[in-house]
């Protein structure tokens, strides 16, 4: 396994004895270049980079009604999602060992709330039970070892296209997350459908403090300070809540121009008991009842596709971003990874916070310094702290967040150049793999268009025996993915 220094350059003596001996020996922190303050410290970073997601699941889940004209509640998946990622996050540190933390994902969740319950009128447990489904589907193909087999048979160019891509969407995360790339109104009458800001300018007080705080991580990232992404994030809250004091923008929910979720200030309260009513209440069979085997079946299928490879993508970028990756590009360890990866989804779904996954947005703690499973038990414990200290982490909001994305988006473009741009079979999948992450805000939609991409391309260039049979299986099942949407309505 490959080693690497901090990004702060500091040395990792290796510890012998006590407790802080048996941590550096059980997650190898010494071996990984890594102290265990490093650890600590990134594992904080992650969760502010992550925390987002107990305000944002609970808007896209929380209040939608199923067929009953049931909703699950704001407050209620707010606890359930930070329950759920907790628990995950800390055992992938625990049994996988590697600083990638995990949660509700993205996408995910709103195929859930849009397609299983809104679209398919499932009830929310039905909807959840489907998840389920697809977590224990994803753990046998984990158990099995196809799961690792497709992860292998992926050629390292793709690979690195997928690190470049993801690198691409969770900047493109932070830059639309803090209102400084906008949806143009009435897009479907123009040719430019996003823009800079407000009509091509920096016109709220919460984007002009997303800038500095780009700054800010930016300098101290090219000073190489120590924990400089940490500081960044600390540095940029600071200067949002003084932005608040003086102007009051309040939130966008409100105002125009105010904060995008939590709004910065000194909370009222230190927070209370978490309301955890929803979590277990999930029907594995209803859905198969309910809309009938076949197009149960290709709903599971679909949550499937798009968990096993926004996970796999994410590890892979991950991987190769903190250098914890062999000569091959592959993860040490990867089988045992990807089960735990895939209990994310059994676990999300039974506490009816969606499926759980690794979260791209890791990359915040890996770039500053993260190289080992004990930043994901401390990113796992404050998250299950955040579920009693709700005021607390709203405290942070999303724009002095988004600059670390934006920072570690351009760090994991390093990777392009490990991509033989020369030879254009091999150009063209990379490409589409990179730009359509971010275009269509998906990790699976990019690995399917490039791997599709990728296949016809080897057939062009006569080269078809030379494609491994799983990237032929895995580009049939994609196609079948994309058009998931006619096939339902023709079995309708």
């Amino acid at each position: 396994m490959s080693s690497t220094a901090s990004p702060a350059g500091e040395t990792a003596p290796p510890n012998t004895g006590g407790a802080a001996g048996f941590l550096d020996r059980y997650f190898h922190i010494s071996e990984r270049g890594s102290t265990i303050g490093t650890e600590v410290r990134a594992g904080v970073v992650t969760f502010f980079a992550m925390a987002y997601i107990i305000v944002l699941n609970p808007l896209i889940l929380g209040t939608t009604e199923d067929i009953e004209g049931t909703t699950l509640g704001v407050p209620q998946v707010a606890a359930a999602t930070a329950l759920a990622a907790g628990v995950m996050t800390i055992a992938f540190g625990l049994i996988a060992r590697y600083p990638f933390g995990i949660a509700a994902g993205l996408g995910i969740n709103t195929m859930v709330a849009v397609t299983l319950v809104a679209g398919e009128g499932l009830t929310w447990p039905e909807a959840m039970g489907l998840v389920v489904v697809d977590g224990v589907v994803i753990v046998l193909l984990a158990i099995s070892g196809f799961r690792e087999a497709v992860f292998n048979a992926i050629p390292a160019p793709m690979k690195a296209a997928i690190g470049v891509g993801i690198g691409a969407f969770i900047a493109m995360i932070g830059l639309v997350d803090a209102g400084f790339v906008t949806r143009v109104p009435d897009a479907a009458h123009t040719t430019v459908p996003v823009s800079l800001g407000d009509g091509g300018s920096v016109g709220t007080f919460p984007t002009l403090v997303f800038v500095i705080g780009v700054i800010i991580c930016g300098a101290l990232v090219v000073r190489n300070v120590r924990g400089g992404l940490f500081i960044g994030i600390v540095a940029t809250t600071v200067l949002a809540m003084v932005v608040e004091a003086v102007v009051g923008a309040g939130s966008s929910a409100e105002n125009e121009g105010g904060w995008s979720l939590a709004v910065p200030g000194i909370p009222d309260s230190l927070g209370g008991l978490p309301d955890l009513s929803i979590v277990g209440d999930v029907d594995p069979v209803g859905a198969f009842t309910r809309v009938g085997a076949l197009a149960a079946t290709l709903l599971v299928f679909t949550l499937v596709l798009a968990n096993f490879f926004d996970a796999m993508g994410t590890m892979t970028a991950l991987g190769k971003q903190g250098n914890l990756v062999d000569e091959h590009g592959n993860l040490p360890g990867l089988k045992k990874a990807l089960v735990v990866e895939g209990t994310g989804a059994i676990v999300g779904g039974a506490c009816s916070a969606s499926s759980n996954t690794v979260f791209a947005d890791s990359a915040a703690g890996v770039g500053d310094g993260a190289r080992t499973g004990l930043a994901n038990v401390v990113t796992g414990l404050v998250f299950l702290a955040a579920m009693f200290l709700t005021p607390l982490y709203e405290v942070v909001p999303i724009e002095a967040a988004a600059p670390v994305l934006v920072i570690v988006g351009a760090m994991m473009m390093a990777q392009v150049t490990d991509i033989p741009w020369s030879r254009f079979d091999i150009a063209l999948p990379a490409f589409l793999t990179i730009v359509v992450m971010p275009y269509t805000y998906s990790i699976a939609n990019g690995i399917g268009v490039g791997f599709i991409m990728f296949t016809l391309m080897a057939v062009a260039r006569g080269k078809a025996r030379e494609v491994h049979w799983i990237m032929w299986l895995v580009s049939v099942l994609f196609i079948a993915y994309f058009g998931i949407d006619p096939i339902m309505s023709a079995i309708a």
